[in-house]
């Protein structure tokens, strides 16, 4: 759901601080234009690809936006996390998750009942894929999660991806794995679309490249951002022809009687938070995620998390942060890419680890740069 004032917050310091993926000095950043009463929602859902910082889904909405479809609001309980252009940054990307874990945990009706989507850009399964999950398994979840929308909204038009390919460097397998997945993607859809509920597969897999198209075998850099956004472009064109938005409410009324005076200005105020929670467990070890938040009133260039990982407890691999142990301490540094953020912002970091016996949930503290 766009947040304009939130929005402007955020362009407002893209404007003040470098950033590393924009050459020369910064433009003045164009006004968003508003949204028409009944916009279509639109809710990107998946995992980091789509959500840390998923920046295709900033050149989808600028793309959209340039061809004239200006009543799409993209939805989400998670707001953007930068990109270098103004856009709508909501969205529904949780790095780390495993599509199999938010069916399993029913996690889908809360962000529904919170956004109530006309239509799902679904991009969801390589965390599940890394984890050796079976393709009937994560098909499942998906006929879970597309069971939970349509309880939300028995005409949510579900765009579904054939994920993009893998090749990291810890997985030589992953690339099997996601063709597997891939191939039975079709006839899942096939069996589960209806006409008033249709399921439309986008094939992101064809034609992208783990070599040209990703910065680390996994994760879309700006080649594969432009990629993933012109195969959603037409087939959310397309869906986007036949959606009658759901109400949303009548116009707030206007105030009456006499104005409260307002309180004079304060400063503003930066910060970040820090909360760590256990996503996965199996025999001999762990999935760990670490959300990161800007409480304050004033954006923050980058951020620090520190947290304990006792009894042996070894961190085996990492994404979406810079993350190193020293005996039980571990120690998180932003990205360059997720670093920024505005009031209000958060963004998310996983890591893999290994234990002997119960991993439990402990304190972490944040600082920012």
């Amino acid at each position: 759901m766009l947040r304009r004032p939130l929005l402007h917050a955020l362009l407002a310091a893209l404007a003040a601080i470098p950033v590393a993926l924009v050459a020369g000095p910064a433009a003045p950043s164009p006004a968003l234009p508003a949204l028409p009463a009944a916009a279509v929602r639109v809710m990107p859902l998946g995992d980091s690809i789509t959500g840390s910082p998923g920046c295709w889904r900033s050149v989808l909405w600028n793309r959209l936006q340039s061809s004239g479809h200006t009543d799409v609001d993209f939805v989400g309980t998670l707001g953007p996390q930068g990109c270098g252009q103004p856009h709508d940054g909501d969205n529904e990307g949780h790095g780390g998750y495993l599509v199999t874990n938010v069916a399993n945990q029913n996690l889908l009706p809360g962000w529904l009942a919170a956004t109530r989507p006309d239509i799902v850009l679904m991009h969801f399964g390589t965390n599940d894929v890394w984890s050796n999950i079976a393709p009937a398994t994560i098909l499942a979840a998906y006929g879970r999660l597309v069971e939970q929308m349509r309880a939300a909204n028995p005409a949510t038009k579900v765009l579904v991806a054939k994920i993009i390919p893998m090749a990291p460097a810890t997985c030589a397998e992953c690339g099997q794995r996601v063709v597997a997945l891939n191939a039975a993607i079709d006839g899942w859809a096939a069996a589960i679309g209806t006409a008033a509920s249709p399921v439309v597969v986008v094939d992101q897999w064809t034609g992208f490249s783990t070599a040209t198209d990703t910065y680390d075998g996994v994760h879309p850099n700006a080649s594969g951002d432009r990629k993933m956004a012109d195969r959603w472009y037409p087939a959310l064109t397309a869906a986007l022809g036949g959606v009658t938005p759901t109400p949303t409410g009548g116009p707030t009324p206007p105030p009456t009687g006499t104005p409260t005076p307002t309180a004079s200005a304060t400063p503003p105020t930066a910060g970040c938070t820090a909360s760590y929670r256990v996503v996965g467990r199996w025999q001999g070890g762990f999935q760990g995620e670490v959300t990161v938040r800007n409480p304050g009133t004033a954006p923050i260039a980058g951020w620090t998390v520190r947290f304990a990982l006792p009894d042996g407890q070894r961190i085996s691999q990492s994404w979406n942060a810079r993350l190193t142990q020293s005996g039980a301490e571990a120690v998180a540094r932003n990205t360059d890419w997720n670093g920024s953020l505005a009031p209000g912002a958060q963004a998310a970091f996983g890591f893999l680890a290994n234990t002997a016996g119960t991993p439990a949930e402990p304190p972490a503290g944040c600082t920012t740069d």
